[in-house]
């Protein structure tokens, strides 16, 4: 019996997959960061969304739960939660029925940036839509979203 031949990889170019999503991701965020800056929140970044969307679809959630909503971890989490309270964007509460729970609630700042953010997202995903004609936005979501998790 004769063992097949692997196919042979493909050559390491700037067109790797990889690195053209790293590099969509990176400018994706650096026209975030524009818009929120003209828009008068310049202290907002990017990375902060991945915490102030969930809590835009349901505030006052606990670390862990907002850790799995945003994908992050509990550490990154914490960090970047003691960083936006700084910036007075969310506070922490306990929570009212396990003292040991901490609850992360949205401030009138982060609520005036919402409807902000609102308006910006949509033109970006519109911009994203009329780039990629062969998919739906649907399409392109669940495609990405399947890339976002781990890879055995």
């Amino acid at each position: 019996m004769r063992k097949r031949q692997p196919k042979p990889l493909a050559p390491l170019t700037s067109r790797h997959l990889g690195l053209l999503l790293a590099k969509a991701s990176q400018r994706w965020n650096e026209n975030l960061q524009r818009h929120f800056a003209e828009a008068g929140f310049a202290q907002i970044r990017p990375a902060y969304c991945s915490i102030l969307l969930p809590l835009f679809e349901e505030d006052g959630l606990r670390i862990g739960e907002l850790a799995s909503r945003s994908g992050l971890s509990k550490q990154t989490l914490t960090t970047m939660v003691r960083d936006m309270e700084k910036r007075g964007l969310v506070s922490r509460r306990p929570d009212s029925r396990d003292r040991r729970a901490t609850r992360i609630m949205l401030s009138r700042k982060a609520r005036r940036f919402e409807a902000v953010a609102a308006p910006i997202l949509a033109r970006m995903e519109q911009t994203a839509r009329r780039k990629s004609p062969g998919a739906t936005t649907a399409e392109l979501k669940t495609w990405l979203a399947a890339l976002c998790e781990p890879v055995s």
